[in-house]
């Protein structure tokens, strides 16, 4: 069905971005067809049957219904283009939703499970009919599906908010097999665990809210990026025939395909100003054209045949190495005076750190010390927001 409508929807000179919106689209209105149609077929089998554990999971596919509704309205407000007020477009409005969808389905998962309680305070034995079987069959099929549909555009889409509407749809096909379990043990064996499944349910719904929440908030309070596009970025930059390293590397994130990057690269020191810079021109274009994002890059000029410099730089990197063997050193060089000379660089340190940032100064001020007494050293602590 996904497949038709796609092929019917979508054009081929149609651009990424109007491209990830009608995928967005088409996708949550299919989830809130098919998640309608479950609520309201378990709904009246659960009623009928007086099964806890079949209305709980009725009432999952409401709430997902209302995630997917959601989801559609987060697509079409993120797609806006960037206006006056929001010059970097609208695109965190989709994780805005995905906060609104976690909030429904913790909400809906309490109420089941305050439900299910009641039910296992006040037992009733479920009817347990070919109905109710057939039913609980049927919303496996479609929940597994649906995971398969969302998992394969959320992939196409790169969306997080299809990704998790995956896992979820994962997740209820679980807990609907764990309601038809329960019902056949109560068919076969005269033993009531339906409230217990009922409570089974609700904690999955609760625990699926809860993890969407938690994935959800990381790009709004600021994750660092992914590996693989960190990765793609440095053999981007690198290509360039004067670009000697990079480091600072930030990623700021407005929402799926609406990224910045700054970056420092490195370059020689006496090089062409004016073809150094063109060739950092031509890599910022590079990085919008390949990655779609929007880039800004610092040029670092270094000292490259300075025998001084490398040999100072070697005793740096090692005295570094000795205090935390990941370091990263960067921005380095040196100012010679007739009675000391003064080493000036940056090095990198994971978040939280054993060392505080003086404490770090300190040792390497006094292991380069140790070996020339005329050494001073400036250094600067960064922090890496690359990288977890």
């Amino acid at each position: 069905m996904i497949s038709l409508l796609t092929k019917i929807f979508v054009k081929e000179q149609s651009d990424s971005e109007k491209l990830r919106q009608i995928y967005g689209m088409i996708c949550s209105g299919a989830g809130i067809a098919l998640n309608i149609m479950l609520f309201v077929i378990k709904f009246v089998a659960g009623s009928l049957s007086g099964a806890i554990s079949v209305t709980a999971d009725a009432f999952n596919n409401l709430s997902d219904s209302g995630s997917s509704l959601i989801t559609m309205f987060g697509f079409r407000l993120a797609a806006k283009k960037p206006d006056p007020g929001h010059p970097f477009g609208h695109g965190r409005i989709e994780y805005l939703s995905g906060i609104a969808v976690s909030i429904l389905i913790v909400l809906m998962g309490f109420e089941l499970l305050t439900g299910s309680v009641d039910k296992i305070m006040h037992p009733e034995v479920p009817e347990t009919g070919i109905l109710v079987f057939s039913i609980l069959a049927v919303s496996i099929f479609v929940k597994f599906y649906m995971f398969l549909y969302n998992r394969k555009y959320g992939k196409i889409c790169n969306s997080a908010a299809m990704k998790a509407t995956a896992t979820d749809c994962l997740s209820d096909m679980i807990s609907t097999s764990v309601v038809f379990v329960s019902m056949l043990i109560t068919r076969f064996t005269s033993v009531n665990i339906d409230a217990y499944c009922g409570l089974a349910v609700a904690a999955f719904i609760l625990y699926a809210g809860l993890k969407s929440a938690y994935e959800t908030i990381g790009p709004l309070l600021g994750q660092p990026p992914e590996p693989e596009f960190v990765q793609r970025i440095e053999d981007i930059v690198l290509a360039g025939k004067n670009v000697l390293g990079v480091h600072d590397l930030i990623v700021h994130d407005y929402g799926p395909g609406r990224r910045i990057i700054s970056l420092h690269a490195e370059v020689p020191a006496k090089g062409d100003i004016l073809a150094l810079h063109d060739e950092i021109d031509n890599i910022e274009r590079d990085l919008g054209e390949k990655l779609g994002c929007i880039a800004v890059i610092h040029m670092d000029p270094v000292e490259t045949d300075n025998e001084n410099v490398r040999k100072l730089k070697t005793l740096c990197e090692n005295v570094c190495k000795d205090i935390y063997s990941e370091i990263k050193l960067h921005d380095f060089r040196i100012v010679e005076g007739n009675t000391h000379t003064n080493i000036i660089f940056d090095v990198v340190v994971p978040h939280g750190f054993r060392l505080s940032d003086a404490e770090i100064k300190a040792v390497i001020e006094e292991k380069v010390k140790n070996h020339d007494k005329t050494l001073f050293t400036v250094v600067t602590v960064d922090k890496d927001f690359s990288q977890a």
